[in-house]
């Protein structure tokens, strides 16, 4: 069964984004945990796997992985760029039956992944298909709302008043 992987480029991706920018100004923290939410709404509905990567390159220390909303966060290692590891992870997840895309707007690093047999979405086409299933959700509610069967049956007047009467006869 073929698997889609969507690895996100985290900083890339934050810095294409209006609300992410604007978010990062005063808070990295909150960009990156926005991030997060936003493609775990994503992951849900398009049943991708998703992989964030964060640049620690200049941070001491191993590469930590963890799980939040069920996407899988990875910063780097020491001295690894977050191209670097996005490069390895494609190896890793790219399988005949793994298709793997990389959301990144950096152009570089696009022709890099692609050599490798990954296929690329611009943070600006990342964001389009964020919306439209946002957009389908929404409309998938809305049916499921309408469809739901009433929680009263309609009655007339006059079967309304016999029920009326009969209540108040057993009190």
């Amino acid at each position: 069964m073929m698997k889609n992987v969507l690895i996100v480029d985290g900083y890339n991706i934050i810095g294409a984004w209006d609300e992410l920018k604007g978010l990062k100004n005063s808070d990295m923290a909150l960009a990156r945990d926005r991030l997060i939410e936003l493609m775990a709404d994503y992951q849900a509905y398009s049943e991708y796997k998703v992989i964030i990567v964060f640049d620690a390159h200049y941070v001491k220390g191993k590469e930590s992985t963890f799980k939040s909303f069920e996407v899988e966060i990875i910063y780097t290692r020491e001295r690894e760029t977050a191209d670097e590891c996005i490069e390895r992870l494609v190896s890793e997840y790219k399988t005949v039956d793994n298709q793997v895309y990389v959301a990144t707007s950096d152009n570089l690093e696009q022709r890099v992944i692609f050599g490798r047999g990954a296929l690329r979405k611009s943070a600006r086409e990342l964001f389009i298909e964020l919306n439209e299933s946002k957009e389908r959700i929404n409309e998938r509610i809305q049916v499921d709302q309408r469809a739901k069967p009433m929680v009263k049956i309609p009655l007339n007047e006059e079967v309304k008043a016999k029920f009326e009467k009969w209540r108040r006869r057993k009190g």
